[in-house]
């Protein structure tokens, strides 16, 4: 059997969810969870302002597409295809196009981001190496290893202020 590829499929705009929940109960009824392996609606988390109040709000990340992960056969891409709401393959005329390995990393939000390893902990010493901040000294009060991040103590106005400098901005002293 074939390798199961991702597809981005076209849908009207605003009828993503019930794409999804069509293709799903197809799969179902005719016993293709072998062939068409996932469905997914990509969302993404965003924080809105209104009347004065943070709201945290999950919206579409591609309004109008469904990514489907599945082999494609005759008989899958006439499923797909005919779901109610979708309006085809994304691809030229009607071949439809796999996605590459790169554009997978890129939506799930691994590729380019390059993990730095730092050797800081609270308390060390550092100097800025780049950006508004350069050559500016500081003593780290946090690391953020998922954000990529330290916050230093600098003077400013003759007050401890923290800032939030990339691991790839700073430099340990000593």
């Amino acid at each position: 059997m074939a390798d199961a590829k991702w597809y981005v499929v076209h849908t009207y705009s605003g009828y993503e969810n019930k794409v999804k929940a069509n293709i799903e109960k197809t799969i179902e009824n005719r016993h293709l969870e072998d062939l068409i392996l996932e469905v997914l609606v990509p969302m993404e988390d965003v924080t809105e302002m209104k009347n004065g109040a943070k709201k945290q709000v999950s919206r579409k990340l591609f309004p109008g597409y469904v990514l489907v992960n599945m082999v494609m056969t005759d008989d899958t891409w006439y499923v797909v295809r005919n779901t109610r709401g979708v309006t085809g393959f994304v691809g030229p005329g009607s071949k439809p196009v796999p996605l590459t390995e790169r554009e997978i990393l890129a939506l799930s939000g691994e590729a380019a981001v390059e993990k730095v390893k730092i050797d800081l902990s609270v308390g060390d010493q550092v100097v800025v190496t780049a950006g508004a901040w350069e050559d500016t000294a500081g003593v780290v009060s946090a690391v953020n290893q998922a954000k990529q991040t330290v916050t230093i103590q600098v003077e400013l106005f003759g007050r401890e202020t923290p800032v939030e400098i990339s691991f790839k901005d700073v430099k340990k002293v000593g």
